[in-house]
């Protein structure tokens, strides 16, 4: 998972700025007339720097320090987290305090969100990602904000029906190849957590036509698995041809089944 999560984390870094404000408005009930970026220099007193931080002011002209932190783990100690930065927050802004934790995991979070002893109550609001109407995201001009319906609820649309949709609206608010292919390749990452894939590829392959004819690359999510799986053929090879490894230390070794090795052994086989 930490690789995966860094991957979720890179993800929401380069589309963070494009994000926040329909986050804000949709998501949070937060209508913002004014957002300045707060530098966080409380960072040497954490492990990690928070993933959002503001100074907000909103409709009702109500000023205070917004934070939002997202979370792919089920972290059973972001609580204590939260409560460190809420305190620091406060102290050094002597500002009201909002904060929100945005859980993208499938499953229904566990995490405990209050504290409760004799010296200390505290309590933070915990948004599951995957409880969302995906529509809120697919009525976005902003291809940042579309791709992250594929997070969200699907509200009885079959996944196949969904997707179709968010790929049309990520090429209907985005210009150029390149955006397009750095959003393409976002929502392959992101379908990851709801293990949608593979279903995502089907539907990529079912459609190449398409894709090709209005010069939309779409094809290179297919053209990286195969360049992977040729580059994974070729390190397993020299493994067979110039080790003495067993097929089970292989396929650890280049991190595929053992599956794989076997087809790979069997083609050699075959070829000499």
């Amino acid at each position: 998972m930490g690789k995966q999560a860094s991957q979720y984390d890179k993800i929401f870094l380069e589309n963070l700025e494009a994000v926040i404000p329909g986050l804000m408005q949709n998501v949070l009930g937060i209508t913002a007339v004014s957002s300045e970026e707060i530098p966080d220099d409380i960072q040497h007193t954490k492990e990690r720097k928070p993933d959002v931080l503001k100074n907000i002011t909103d409709s009702q002209d109500n000023t205070f320090i917004m934070q939002i932190e997202f979370q792919v783990a089920d972290e059973t100690e972001m609580v204590y987290r939260m409560a460190e930065y809420y305190v620091m927050l406060e102290r050094k802004y002597k500002l009201p305090v909002e904060q929100f934790v945005i859980f993208l995991g499938m499953s229904k979070p566990q995490m405990p969100t209050h504290l409760g002893s004799k010296r200390m109550k505290f309590e933070f609001p915990l948004i599951s990602f995957s409880s969302l109407d995906y529509r809120i995201f697919l009525n976005s001009n902003q291809p940042e904000e579309v791709v992250l319906g594929v997070l969200a609820d699907f509200k009885g649309e079959r996944p196949e029906r969904a997707l179709q949709q968010i790929i049309e609206r990520i090429e209907e608010t985005t210009t150029g190849d390149f955006p397009l292919k750095r959003y393409f390749q976002q929502l392959r990452v992101l379908a990851q957590l709801r293990k949608l894939e593979k279903k995502l590829k089907e539907l990529v392959m079912d459609n190449i036509g398409k894709y090709v004819s209005q010069e939309r690359d779409v094809a290179y999510m297919i053209g990286q698995d195969k360049a992977r799986e040729q580059e994974q053929t070729k390190f397993v090879t020299n493994l067979l041809a110039n080790s003495d490894f067993s097929i089970k230390k292989i396929a650890e070794i280049a991190g595929v089944p053992i599956k794989f090795v076997k087809k790979v052994q069997q083609a050699l086989s075959a070829n000499g």
